[in-house]
């Protein structure tokens, strides 16, 4: 080999030209693969549930055994077997009203066609149809009457007075019903239709009900009767030992200090599956400060399922936060979306991600054990999978800029976080429970987009919340809204805000 020589400023410069070239390939590899998750995120499939037969485990047989499942019932077509159908069309509610329409035969047609006596009626053939009726409005007039005495007007110097009883109005000089707001309200707030388009609907069907006028029965019926409900829903939160948070961004044109096209936020709160009482609560706030969390969790003591948000965990020590493993099996399907497929199958992103899929494989066996029990199971056979999990993580002293290595980053600064589910067999392995709870108010915004004020994006966050318990509990919620409203005007929720306990979706009564 033959041997040049060469200054050494020169060999110095060789070296640095190297590293700037070894680094440029980094920065392309990490460029091939942004472009390349970008375009699976935009074009491929959302899912991220591993099918059971895709994961490679050393004990699945034991896994995927399941007493409980089962055997499928054969029925006989033919000369073959086959699966009997899981699925069949759902009966409509019982409590739905039937209109009957009798079709008979007019009497000059009832002569018999050989020897023209009169048919009679011999049986009857019968069928349903479902018949949908649009929203319609009518106006409601109430007369009280007013009684006085002639007698009394008669002979004595004063008549006494007596009026009919009659409800309190929703909103004083007002045309606004329970009905009307609640509808509203669902239409918006569960249905994800803005006013502007209610709006047009509203004046399609010849009625001039504004957005405007609409947007000020929200706001009113939020504030005054809404939120005291909403306090006390906290204040049962609070109670819990078990919660679930989330937040996302929400845009609010009218705000002091700060311009139209910055982000506020929405953030979730809500219960366990384990909890007796379920309860959703969004609170709006203009930022994504570590106070936000702090300030509502005020004397709240237990375990708190999060996101890797560090505000999360600047919390009170008597707060545990549990991490979620849904982000960080999420990290490694991106790593692995970002490679070129074929090179897929043997990479350390699959193997990151599998060793999530056996976590969450294990999780679904255990799905109908008592609490007690599953953390049994968890210590006996999740905790094993776990430790080698991070035992192979901590492997990797140098990643380099990928997305393989911005998930092994993501999970080294989880482990502590990740492991806190193992602690009690009430905690969920993921924080899907307040990803999927929060998913309503994001479906909303990309309908409606943005709050013009404040004031609207509270007062959103108060009937979003009274929307999601309400369906939690499975109650329908445009009843229960119209439950409330008709009730909490006789309540007097300002001076005795109290009262609103009374108006909890656990007393909720369906009207018969």
């Amino acid at each position: 080999m033959e041997t040049i020589t060469i200054p050494k400023a020169e060999y110095q410069k060789y070296l640095a030209l190297e590293a700037r070239c070894t680094e440029l390939e980094q920065q392309v590899q990490f460029f091939m693969e942004q472009i390349r998750l970008a375009r699976q995120q935009r074009f491929g499939a959302s899912s991220e549930k591993t099918p059971e037969e895709q994961i490679n485990l050393f004990d699945e047989a034991e896994l995927l055994a399941d007493d409980r499942v089962q055997e499928p019932e054969l029925e006989e077509v033919r000369a073959h077997y086959r699966k009997k159908s899981s699925e069949r069309q759902k009966d409509l509610p019982d409590d739905l009203p039937v209109e009957e329409i009798e079709h008979i035969l007019p009497p000059e047609e009832r002569g018999c066609p050989h020897c023209d006596q009169e048919l009679v009626v011999i049986g009857k053939r019968e069928r349903e149809t479902l018949k949908i009726i649009p929203a319609k409005a009518l106006i409601e007039r109430h007369i009280q009457y007013v009684y006085g005495c002639r007698n009394c007007e008669k002979n004595d110097c004063s008549t006494p007075i007596v009026r009919a009883a009659i409800d309190l109005p929703l909103i004083p000089k007002s045309m606004a019903t329970p009905e009307t707001v609640a509808y509203v309200m669902t239409q918006k707030f569960v249905m994800g239709v803005p006013l502007y388009r209610q709006e047009q609907e509203w004046d399609r069907q010849g009625l001039p009900l504004s957005r405007q006028t609409m947007s000020n029965w929200l706001l009113r019926c939020a504030e005054d009767y809404l939120t005291p409900i909403y306090a006390r829903l906290k204040e049962q939160l609070l109670q819990e030992t078990v919660l679930h948070a989330d937040e996302t961004t929400l845009q609010v044109l009218r705000e002091e200090g700060k311009s139209p096209q910055s982000k506020s936020y929405m953030w979730l709160y809500r219960t366990g599956r384990w909890s007796p009482r379920q309860i959703v609560l969004y609170e709006y706030q203009p930022d994504r400060k570590m106070e936000r969390p702090q300030d509502f969790l005020l004397g709240f003591c237990g375990y708190l399922h999060a996101d890797g948000y560090a505000g999360y965990h600047a919390l009170p020590k008597d707060i545990v936060v549990v991490g979620c493993w849904a982000h960080a099996r999420r990290k490694f399907e991106e790593a692995l979306k970002s490679i070129p497929e074929k090179s897929r199958a043997g990479s350390l992103a699959m193997k990151g991600k599998k060793f999530c899929d056996r976590l969450f494989l294990l999780e679904r066996k255990f799905e109908e054990l008592s609490p007690e029990d599953r953390k049994k199971q968890r210590e006996e056979k999740s905790r094993p999978i776990l430790e080698d999990f991070f035992q192979w993580v901590h492997s990797f002293d140098q990643t380099g800029r990928s997305t393989f290595g911005e998930a092994i980053k993501y999970v080294l600064g989880q482990e502590l976080y990740l492991r806190h589910y193992l602690l009690d067999g009430r905690l969920a392995i993921s924080n899907n429970r307040a990803e999927r709870s929060i998913k309503p108010f994001v479906i909303g915004r990309k309908n409606f987009l943005f709050a013009n004020t404040v004031r609207g994006a509270e007062a959103s966050s108060v009937i979003y919340s009274l929307v999601e318990t309400a369906k939690e509990n499975k109650l329908n919620p445009y009843e229960y809204l119209v439950w409330v409203m008709q009730k909490a005007p006789g309540l007097d929720l300002k001076n005795n805000p109290d009262n609103a306990t009374l108006l909890l979706p656990e007393l909720f009564k369906k009207p018969s």
